[in-house]
Order: C-alpha cells, then structure tokens, then sequence
C-alpha cells in the first residue's frame, strides 16, 4: 500500500488557472515557543485519524497504448509490455496516497493475447504490473464491458490483478466472492471499496450467473454499505459506472440517484466513471459526489478533444477523537491529458505546463485542457463548498 499522508502536502487554494506557471507549493512555517522549567508539561492530545484517497478514471486499452507499452519496455528492459512509462504522470499523487483505486473497464487477456479493443475488449494482462507499480491498490471492475469475454475473462481480471497485488471489487469468480465486502487496511482504518454498472451492452450473464457482476439499484447499494459498516468498514466507497459518453453534464440517473445516496448516510464518498470525459464535482449534504473521471488512459477514435482529458481527485479523511465518523477534510483535483500522438503519456496538465514538458502535444493544447476541465469540475459550486487544486508536486 502506498505510503505518505495528504496532510504534509500543502494545496492551492483557489480553482484559478492563470497564472499557470507560477503555481507553486506553499508550507505552514514551523512554530517554537519556550516555557520556563517549572511548567508543567501539557497533557498529550488525541490523535486525529487521518488518510488520503486518491481516484482516477477508466483504463481502457487499445492497440495503440498496447503497441506503445511493447515500445517502452524494449527500452526499459522491463518485460514484454511496460505500461510504467505511459503512467508516470499520475504516479507521484497515486504513489503518496495512503489508498488508490483505478478503475479497470475492461477483462484481460489470457498471456500472449490475441488481444482486442472496441467494441469486445480483452487487453494485455501486463497492466496490472504496471497499475500496481504506479501505486494503485485497489480496482473497481464493475462496467458495461464486464462481460466482453464472458466468465473467463472475469476470472482472468480478477486473476491477474490478485497476481499484481491488487485488491479489487465489482466483479467474482465464485458466488461466495461475489457476497464479499471489499476492505483495506488504511493507517489502521477500514475501508470499504463497492462497485457497481449501469448495464452490460446488452450482454446476457455468462452461463446465467447473476452473481458475476453488481448492477446499480439504489436498495443493493445502501445494503452493501450497511454490511460493510456492520463488518467494520469505518468509510465506505461507491463507484458508479453509469452515465452518458461523452456528455460532461451528469445523466438523469446520476441527478437523481447521487443525491439519494449521498444523503442517505451510508457512504462517504462515490465515484464515478464511463462517460470517458470529465464531469463535475461537488459536495451532497456531506458526501462528495464526483460525477465523473474521465479516462486515465485511452485512445478513442471517437473525434473529440475532451475524451482525451481526465481527471485525478483526492480526498483527505480525518476523524478527531472522540468523532463518530470520518469527515472530507480536504478535497483537490489535478487535470490530466493523455497524449494523442506517440509516445502515448498521461500528462498532468499544470505541471507540464509549469516545467514546459509538453510530450507529443502542446503548451496551446493544455491551456484549453485545463480551462474545459477546471470549468466542467467547478461547474456544480465545488469550489464553493471547498474543492480546490491539489498542489503540483
């Protein structure tokens, strides 16, 4: 798991994108006092209980960024395929986090392939190494392309990310799995990761297995959640594939179902991907809702600008002493882009723009990144209710 707390790391403190190359980590000045020697010593105070969540959005593989992977690992020396490359942009947040979750779409290939991409998707089973190596530690894997290769492939995916080191939820090989809560040990505090899809393209259950993947429906949801509370998970995570590709405004089924979620008190944070672009974030009663990430990697032939943009977030989690919940103390996101020209890379758009490292694309292309993204994100008051930049690192 990776280590490292969200709170040593100062933030920006406005949604502003000018000026982009000026922005810049700031720190709380450290403070001394003296006391004279018959003072008595202070009592300790509680500890806070405290952790960071980091997301991000779909991995949806095709030829090109598998053809690319084979590229970087002839150069890195690391296997066959070699997806660390491509990924190193998100790695610094990802690998600090006390807890990542990815979102895996689509099922892999046996070792070797054959390997395909849309619309029936099987991808190279090597990026999970290369997941797990960025940092991530959990993986949602509940999606419309669940099915694409039938129960083997579930079984496969859940395989190979057991081989990676990486916990994942959505999706089982046995029935028994399917009725098992997702949790991680974060700095001492159980978390729980559920995972749920609109729908599976119309795909029937793979040898009429209902079991195999979890479907939306507000009742299983808020259930789950209460078993997770009851078997000890002290924060609960939902994430939600559903809404409309490439619409960066939520479905009606995002509005109308996230407020009832997030009121309901059973979750504290729910996540969401598909749309394949970036949707808003914003803040339900006390449960941030982020409508949806985008992609983290992906090469849609779909035409398009805003389906190569997405989007990173990062929640931080405190619990005073004494408190009965945990509670969003801060919550940041940083605008990625991956490239559309080899060598295929996932950028983080300000920090490219503030070193002038632009990859395959350019200082034009991620200014108009980060300015659709920041007023997608923004555009449901989250700043308002305490969203902000995270600090490039």
């Amino acid at each position: 798991m990776a280590a490292g707390l969200c709170a040593v790391l100062a933030s920006c403190s406005s949604g502003t994108t000018t000026p982009v190359d000026d922005v810049s980590e700031t720190g709380a000045p450290a403070s001394s006092s003296s006391s004279e020697a018959t003072t008595p010593a202070a009592a300790p105070t509680p500890a806070t209980e405290r952790f960071s969540l980091v997301a991000t959005g779909d991995v949806l593989l095709h030829e090109s960024l598998w053809d690319q992977a084979t590229k970087d690992a002839r150069r890195t020396g690391s296997g066959s395929m070699d997806f660390g490359p491509m990924l190193a942009g998100v790695k610094p947040y990802v690998d600090a986090a006390d807890v990542a979750l990815c979102h895996l779409e689509t099922p892999l290939a046996p070792e070797g392939g054959p390997y395909s991409a849309y619309p029936m998707f099987s991808g190279p089973p090597e990026i999970a190494d290369g997941l797990a190596a960025t940092g991530y530690d959990v993986c949602s894997t509940a999606s419309n392309h669940t099915f694409d290769k039938g129960a083997d492939g579930v079984d496969r995916t859940l395989d190979g990310l057991d081989e990676a080191g990486i916990e994942h939820a959505g999706s089982a090989r046995t029935e028994k799995e399917s009725r098992r809560i997702t949790r991680l040990d974060v700095n001492g505090v159980s978390v729980a990761f559920l995972s749920y899809t609109y729908g599976f393209n119309g795909m029937d259950w793979p040898d009429g297995q209902t079991w195999r993947s979890n479907l939306i429906s507000p009742e299983r949801i808020l259930r789950d959640a209460t078993r997770a509370r009851k078997q000890g998970a002290d924060v609960v995570v939902a994430a939600m594939h559903w809404g409309t590709e490439y619409d960066q405004s939520p479905s009606s089924q995002q509005t109308s179902l996230a407020p009832e979620l997030a009121r309901s008190g059973k979750l504290d944070l729910i996540i969401s991907h598909h749309a394949h672009v970036v949707e808003p974030v914003t803040r339900i009663g006390k449960t941030w809702v982020v409508y949806g990430l985008g992609n983290l990697i992906a090469d849609h032939s779909t035409p398009g600008d805003p389906n190569a943009e997405g989007l990173l977030t990062r929640f931080t989690f405190e619990r005073p002493a004494g408190a009965r919940r945990f509670t969003v103390q801060q919550a940041e996101y940083v605008p990625l882009l991956m490239t559309k020209q080899p060598p295929y890379r996932v950028l983080d758009v300000r920090k490219a723009l503030r070193t002038k490292k632009y990859g395959s694309t350019d200082r034009a292309r991620l200014l108009e990144a980060l300015r659709r993204t920041t007023s997608v994100v923004e555009s449901l008051k989250g700043a308002k209710k305490g969203l902000t930049p995270a600090a490039i690192p």
